[in-house]
C-alpha cells in the first residue's frame, strides 16, 4: 500500500473502512498531528501515543459528579435534620427542667412532644402498687415488662391495643416510642418500674429501625427530675 492516503480526492469515494484504518494504523503521526481533526471528531492529543476522548470522558465525568453530588446532598439534608432533632432534644430538656412537681413535669412532657416533634403526646405511665402522681399513668404490676419484655429497654413501633396513655389523641396515635425507667421516688420502697411513653399520629413516626437515642436522652432528663419530688397522688 502506498505511504500517503488522499481522502480529499474523487478517489476517495471507493476506499473502505479496513483499508483507511490499515493506512491509519501504519500512520498514526498523521492523525495526531492533526489538531484541527481531532477536535472536529470529538478527540483530543494529550501526547504522543495518547488519545483523550474528551466528549466520552467529559460524559462520565458528568455522570460521577451528579451521582455524588446527589450522594452529598442527601448526606446534608440527613446532617440537616439530625442537627435539627438534637438541638429540639435540647431544648425540650430545658422545658422539662422548669418543672416544680410531678404533675407539671408530665404536662410539660406533653407539651414539649407536641410543640418541639410534632407527636400526639407524651406520658408517663407507673406501676402499681403505690402512689401513681396525678397527671401520671397508673400501670398493672407486671406491665413495663409485658410491654417491652422482662430485659427490654424501649420499644419503637406501632402502638399496642389498649395501651391507653395519650388520652384523648389515643385514637390518633399510630406508633409509639417506649423507654423504660425504674424510678427511686422519695418515700417510696425500693425502685418502681416506669415508662416514658411518646405517640406519634404517623404509622412510621416510629419503627424498630430507629435509633432511639434521642428519646432516651429526654428518659433520662424526666427519670431524674421525677426522683426530686415526694409521691403524691
Amino acid at each position: 500500500m502506498s505511504t500517503s492516503l488522499d481522502l480529499s480526492s474523487d478517489a476517495a469515494e471507493g476506499l473502505h473502512w479496513p483499508e483507511v484504518r490499515a493506512w491509519l494504523n501504519a500512520h498514526p503521526d498523521r492523525l495526531l498531528d492533526d489538531r484541527t481533526l481531532l477536535e472536529e471528531l470529538g478527540l483530543r492529543a494529550t501526547g504522543r501515543n495518547v488519545v483523550d476522548f474528551g466528549r466520552a470522558a467529559l460524559t462520565r465525568l458528568e455522570a460521577v459528579v451528579q451521582r455524588e453530588a446527589g450522594a452529598r446532598k442527601q448526606i446534608e439534608e440527613i446532617a440537616r435534620a439530625n442537627f435539627a432533632a438534637q438541638t429540639q432534644t435540647h431544648v425540650s430538656a430545658l422545658d422539662l427542667m422548669e418543672a416544680t412537681s410531678h404533675a407539671e413535669l408530665s404536662r410539660q412532657l406533653d407539651a414539649t412532644s407536641q410543640a418541639r416533634f410534632g407527636l400526639a403526646g407524651g406520658a408517663i405511665a407507673l406501676e402499681k402498687p403505690g402512689a401513681v402522681p396525678f397527671g401520671w399513668k397508673a400501670l398493672e404490676p407486671g406491665r413495663v415488662d409485658a410491654l417491652l419484655g422482662d430485659d427490654g429497654l424501649e420499644w419503637l413501633g406501632p402502638n399496642f391495643t389498649g395501651l391507653d396513655l395519650f388520652g384523648p389523641a389515643e385514637g390518633e396515635v399510630k406508633s409509639v416510642a417506649l423507654v423504660r425507667m425504674s424510678l427511686h421516688l422519695p418515700g417510696s420502697d425500693g425502685a418502681r418500674p416506669a415508662l416514658c411513653a411518646f405517640g406519634s399520629f404517623e404509622d412510621d413516626g416510629f419503627t424498630p429501625a430507629m435509633g432511639c437515642e434521642l428519646v432516651a436522652f429526654i428518659t433520662r432528663v424526666v427519670e431524674r427530675m421525677a426522683e426530686r419530688w415526694p409521691t403524691q397522688a
